[in-house]
This record gives C-alpha cells, sequence and structure tokens, in this order.
C-alpha cells in the first residue's frame, strides 16, 4: 500500500489526536492501512423496515429492528444514576417509547421533535409496554441521501472508544470517508489465475465491499478473497520456511541401525508394534538419514504408543554415537518417561537419567558433569533442561512431549546446546484439527499414529445425573471386586463460594464412607500436595494398595496404570472436551473393559450438552478435537500464549477449513513451479511476501 495508507490515523477527517491516540491502544489502528484491515465482524440488513405494530407483537422474537417515524415530545425522569430522558417515537401503526440513560445533554441539544427519523436498535419491554433503550437515530432525510448500502457493517470497538464517539457506526463513516482517497493506491497482491479462481474481484474492490456493500453476492465475493489472501501468505511463509530448513539447514546423518536397536527388538520390546507405530518409525529413519536436520510433529491419540516411537528414534541417535533428550512440561510426566524408557530398556547398557526442578544439588552436580562427558545417553527432564549449565557432549536427537506449552524462545534454547542442529521430534497427545496442524505446525512434517496397540479394547463411555448415583457407586464396587481400581477427578480441591461444584476434600470424604476400610482403601491427590506426599499417593495406587483415587487434573497426564478400569468425572460439563478425553485417557490402558463415567448436575448449557454428548459418541481424539475447534475456537483450545497460532483479521480457521487448504495447495503450486517467486507472474506475491510485517514461522521448533 503506498504512502497516502501509511499516514497516521489522526491524520484522518474525524479522528484527530486525541481519538488517534485512543484507537492506538485501544484497537492498534495506528495508520490509515490498519483501519482498512479493521474488518467488519458481522453486518446488519438495514434494508428492512419494521413497525411499531410488529414489536409490540413479537417484541421477544426481534433482535436489532429498524423502525421510520417521527418523535414527539421527550422529557427527562428520575434523578441522579437513575436519571434518563425517554421520547415517544410514533409511526402510523403505533408507538414506542425510547429511553436513554447516557449522553442526555447532547441529545437535549440535538434531537427535533416532530422530524422523521430513522431508529435502528433492539427492541425491549418495561412494566408491559415496548421499549427500546439506547437506539441510533438518524434523521430520514439525511438517511435518504446518505444510504448506500443496505448491509451496515458491524466493527469491534471498546468502551472507552464508544466514550468518545467512536462506536461502530462511527467507525463506518471513518471508512467511507478513507474508502474513496483510496483509489489506485492498493496493489494487487495476488497471481492472475489466483484472481479469477476468486471470481475476478481484485483487492482494491474487494476492500471496498467489504467495508461498503452493495449486496450479499458482492460482499460474499470480497470476504472470500480477502480471507483467501490471509490464509495463502500464512502458509507461503510457512511453506518457504520449510523449503529454506530442507535446503540450508544440514543435519547429523544417523544412516546406522546398529547393536541398541537391535537388541531391544529382540530382546525387550514389550508388543508387537502396530502398523502405523512401523509406519512412523520408517518415516523417522528416513529424515534422520537424509543429511537435513529433521522436524517432524507426530501426533497419536492418548495410548497409541508415542513414546515407544520416541524411544525407538532415541535409540537410533545412540547407535550413530550421539545422546538424545526428551523434554515434557511438567515433572509428573518427566517422571513417567523417564519410568517408562527405565522399564522398557530393562538391563540393556543404556544410561537413562532424570533431570527436574526437584533434582537435589548434588545428584544435579554429578547428572551434568556425566552429561557433559558423554556417559548419559538419554537425560529426561523439564524446562531444567534449558539452563545454561547442562551441557551435551553429542546431543543429536531431541523429543519434545506436548511442545505447545513451552514458549518458542524456550526450544530455541534447547536446540541451541549443539553446534550441528539436532534432529527434532515433537510428540503431542492432543490431537490437533486438521486446520490447526496446517497453520500452527505448517512447516513441519506429520506422522499420525492412528492405531492402538493390540489387545485394547475401546472405553465405554456413559453420561449420568447425580440423581443416579447410587446406581453409579454400586457399578464401582462391582468393578473394584473384580480386582480392579477407579479414579474420581473433581475440578476443584476446596468448596468455592462462586461455584456449586462437588470439591475433592468432600469427595474423599463421602468415598471413604461409602467403600470403608478394611474391605476397601481410598486415596487422595491434588496439586497443593508436596512432591513427597503426592508420589506416595501414587506409588500406592499403582501397587493396588488403594482401590479408589480421588483427585483433580493432576493425573490428566503422565500416570499409567493399567489395572485402573474406570474414570468418573465429577462436574463433567465444567471441562473442556480436550481435558475430558485427556482425563478418560488414563484408563483403557490394560487389557479390560474400561470405563468412563461422566457426572453432572440436572441443569447443563447447550455446549455442555454438546460436549457431553460427543464424549459418549467418540473415543476418536481427532473427532474430538475438531467438535473442541467449533465450540471453542482455535485461540482458546491451544492457548493464545504458547499456541503459535496467527491473529487472523477476517479469516476462520472453523469456518474457513475449505479455503485454508485450497490456499495451501496454491502457495505450494507456486512454491513448486517458482521457488524463488522470480517469475513476471508472481511479481504481485513477491512483492507482497517483502512487505509483510507478519512473515514469521509459527509452526518452528527454534
Amino acid at each position: 500500500m503506498q504512502d497516502l495508507l501509511e499516514s497516521p490515523i489522526e491524520f484522518l477527517k474525524g479522528v484527530g489526536p486525541q481519538r488517534g491516540e485512543l484507537l492506538r491502544k485501544e484497537l492498534g489502528i495506528g495508520t490509515f492501512r490498519d483501519l482498512l484491515l479493521h474488518f467488519p465482524f458481522r453486518y446488519i440488513d438495514r434494508s428492512r423496515f419494521h413497525t411499531a405494530r410488529d414489536l409490540a407483537a413479537q417484541v421477544e422474537e426481534h433482535s436489532q429492528v429498524q423502525l421510520r417515524g417521527r418523535i414527539g415530545q421527550w422529557r427527562m425522569v428520575g434523578e441522579k444514576q437513575g436519571r434518563r430522558m425517554t421520547a415517544t417515537f410514533t409511526d402510523a401503526t403505533g408507538s414506542v417509547e425510547l429511553v436513554w440513560f447516557k449522553g442526555l445533554k447532547w441529545l437535549q441539544q440535538s434531537l427535533k421533535t416532530g422530524e422523521e427519523y430513522i431508529v435502528f436498535g433492539r427492541p425491549g419491554s418495561f412494566k408491559g409496554k415496548v421499549n427500546m433503550p439506547h437506539p441510533e437515530l438518524e434523521l430520514a432525510a439525511t438517511w435518504d441521501q446518505g444510504l448506500d448500502a443496505a448491509l451496515q457493517p458491524v466493527y469491534s470497538t471498546t468502551e472507552k472508544l464508544a466514550a468518545k464517539g467512536l462506536t461502530s457506526r462511527a467507525i463506518w463513516k471513518l471508512l467511507k470517508a478513507l474508502l474513496p482517497q483510496t483509489s489506485g493506491l492498493i496493489p494487487e497482491t495476488l497471481g492472475q489465475e489466483h484472481v479469477q479462481w476468486l471470481g475476478g474481484i481484485s483487492r482494491e474492490e474487494a476492500f471496498r465491499q467489504v467495508h461498503a456493500p452493495l449486496d450479499a453476492q458482492q460482499l460474499e465475493l470480497a470476504r472470500r478473497r480477502l480471507k483467501f489472501e490471509e490464509l495463502f501468505f500464512i502458509q507461503l511463509a510457512l511453506l518457504k520456511q520449510k523449503q529454506l530448513t530442507q535446503q540450508s539447514v544440514r543435519g547429523h546423518v544417523f544412516a546406522r541401525v546398529g547393536e541398541r536397536l537391535n537388541q531391544f527388538y529382540a530382546e525387550q520390546l514389550p508388543f508387537e508394534l502396530t502398523g502405523a507405530q512401523k509406519r512412523v518409525v520408517k518415516e523417522i529413519r528416513k529424515d534422520m538419514a537424509d543429511g537435513r536436520q529433521m522436524n517432524r510433529l507426530l501426533q497419536g491419540d492418548v495410548g497409541s504408543g508415542k513414546t515407544l516411537v520416541g524411544l525407538l528414534s532415541m535409540l537410533i541417535a545412540l547407535d550413530n554415537g550421539y545422546q538424545a533428550a526428551l523434554m515434557a512440561p511438567t515433572e509428573i510426566l518427566a517422571q513417567q518417561h523417564f519410568a517408562t524408557i527405565t522399564r522398557m530398556l530393562g538391563d540393556m547398557p543404556v544410561v537413562v537419567r532424570l533431570l527436574t526442578g526437584s533434582t537435589k544439588q548434588g545428584e544435579r552436580k554429578s547428572l551434568l558433569t556425566a552429561l557433559r562427558m558423554g556417559e548419559v545417553h538419554i537425560i529426561v527432564g523439564t524446562h531444567a533442561l534449558l539452563e545454561d549449565r547442562v551441557v551435551f557432549d553429542r546431543l543429536g536427537l531431541v523429543v519434545i512431549d506436548e511442545q505447545h506449552r513451552f514458549g518458542v524462545a524456550q526450544r530455541a534454547r534447547l536446540w541451541a546446546k549443539s553446534e550441528v542442529p539436532p534432529h527434532v521430534l515433537v510428540m503431542t497427545a492432543t490431537p490437533i484439527p486438521r486446520t490447526l496442524a496446517m497453520t500452527i505446525y505448517g512447516d513441519l512434517e506429520t506422522s499420525v499414529i492412528d492405531e492402538l496397540p493390540p489387545g485394547r479394547k475401546p472405553i465405554r463411555t456413559v453420561h449420568r445425573f447425580d440423581g443416579a448415583r447410587n446406581a453409579v457407586f454400586g457399578f464401582l464396587e462391582e468393578e473394584m471386586e473384580k480386582g480392579r481400581q477407579v479414579y474420581v477427578v473433581y475440578p476443584l480441591i476446596e468448596e468455592s463460594e462462586k461455584m456449586d461444584l462437588k470439591h475433592v476434600m468432600d469427595g474423599f470424604e463421602s468415598l471413604s464412607r461409602r467403600f470403608p476400610l478394611p474391605r476397601y482403601a481410598v486415596g487422595i491427590v491434588h496439586g497443593r500436595m508436596d512432591h513427597e506426599t503426592k508420589d506416595y499417593e501414587m506409588a500406592r495406587f499403582k501397587k493396588g494398595e488403594t482401590n479408589v483415587l480421588v483427585s483433580t487434573t493432576v493425573i490428566e497426564v503422565g500416570v499409567d496404570v493399567p489395572n485402573a478400569s474406570v474414570m468418573v468425572i465429577e462436574n463433567a460439563e465444567r471441562f473442556g472436551l480436550s481435558q475430558l478425553h485427556q482425563l478418560r485417557g488414563r484408563v483403557g490402558r490394560g487389557a479390560e473393559q474400561s470405563y468412563c463415567i461422566l457426572m453432572t448436575g440436572d441443569k447443563l448449557s447447550q455446549d455442555a450438552r454438546t460436549r457431553l454428548a460427543t464424549m459418549v459418541r467418540t473415543n476418536d481424539g481427532f473427532e474430538i478435537a475438531e467438535a473442541d475447534l467449533r465450540l471453542r475456537g482455535p485461540g482458546d483450545l491451544m492457548g493464545t500464549q504458547q499456541s503459535g497460532i496467527p491473529q487472523l483479521r477476517i479469516a476462520d480457521l472453523v469456518e474457513d477449513a475449505e479455503l485454508l487448504a485450497s490456499a495451501r495447495q496454491a502457495a505450494q503450486r507456486v512454491l513448486d513451479e517458482d521457488p524463488a517467486l522470480q517469475e513476471p507472474r508472481h511479481a504481485p506475491i513477491a512483492r507482497a511476501m517483502r512487505e509483510r510485517k507478519d512473515d514469521v514461522a509459527w509452526g518452528r521448533i527454534s
């Protein structure tokens, strides 16, 4: 965009220094260009007029409506905080009372009684009489002259902006003033074939139609064009980064499959690998042997055997003379990985050590020395691995579990511990919807383990209301009589005055009464316990000394007790889908049939009912993740701080999944045909890439 569009926003007529400063602070609008890129989030059909009689008959059915008529006498009512202004609005069919609580002085000066007005607002009722609080007003004569769009855009604004007169409608007027000045100043950014595929609408026309649409058809064309463009350049940046990494970042060549891997396969492998595991190991071996740094995302549902694949990858590094590191986001998960890997390796000559925040000083010192000397082959740890004093002899492979919980800068510090970048395997048990994976991890290769190990049975999930609690307790008793164990998970540790939720301490007491000693033993684990007490309780449960473990979500990840066959989740409506799925994954880890019981009260929101129905219907983590994405949106799903999700201005990863796939295909095609973007037909794309300020690789491990 040309120089005019980089003009400070305060220079636009109607803004000025004070409003300009507020627009910067509140919405990040600092230039004319920023204002153009502040897209409407919805549109109101202003072509239809209602009547006063319509509202009187169906006041509850209307959202925002538009009336045409005359305003009679206004009057001030009440005093101090309750002071308000009312006026009677009349059309040929009846009357409606208009009410204002703010801006009264301005209204007194500007309201013209007896004149014809267009009134727009949300109707309500007070003491059986229809009213309309704080309607928008415009003289009918002005409206008739100035209306150029039946669809009025609605822009996001804030209370502070509205207090200075910058309502959604005021922002629209600013844009209508700006648009004529931009003629010829909005250059094309896409290739001609893309423009034609999008209906032939130019970028300049798309901006005009999205802010001041002539009709619904033109608006749809404009929105599709701008959404595609936004998604196209995100994918182009990711794919270009992937291309650059493959071309320029050399990696260790792990061509050898040696003694350790072969011995593990022959003597220690706990079960035959699934077809999916074999496929993924083959992909990883190919990556690590071709001389380029591996950057691979490994997705696999709870219990699919990702840790085993990670261990096989680490043994390949060891067989080629290098060390491996596994970093987990929590201490309990790091301990679980350490225990699992140690158990799987048995008495093989592989030195595995654990480093976490609670590793004692003396042990830490000797561990770090052994690591630096190359005497430690595999180190498992938390953020403690990122400390400067953690130095490797020859780091060849980094496995990162649940990578979205780590910040980009943190991951970069681990990568920087080797002169030649180590191969990187990112593992996640949180299934990522296709659209998110394409956006967050778009520059990584992706592998999916989509089979459960043999002998595993799908978990049966049911939803039960509190009224069925006695029947649920009877079922738990039946399972425990078979020698099985039970988890009961609560959302809170102690009672909250604000939320009527079952809490852990109350649950522990009631379950202890229902399943008393000496026949049964009930344990408790929560986040406020010290590590020693928590470890002691977990150890008792693992050994089978405790029949029921009452817990908060600290057992969401990192706990593996094959004998536990029932997961009861109290107040299940308070958990998100992803968390419910993770909790359910704590059972079903043995050969016996396992169950998940979702307990709730009778009053449930529509979203809660949808979540619970989804859990009962399917065990497929990817289907659950897609449903979660539709319910919560990408930012909430992945965690906005660590997710790497770009802030989309107009596109939507839920609604625009097909357009995203098309944008990625188009970006890949452009790079396949013209990797350096040097051909004349790609000149608009190359120029736009140079000018983009947000050209970042969201998925990069560093």
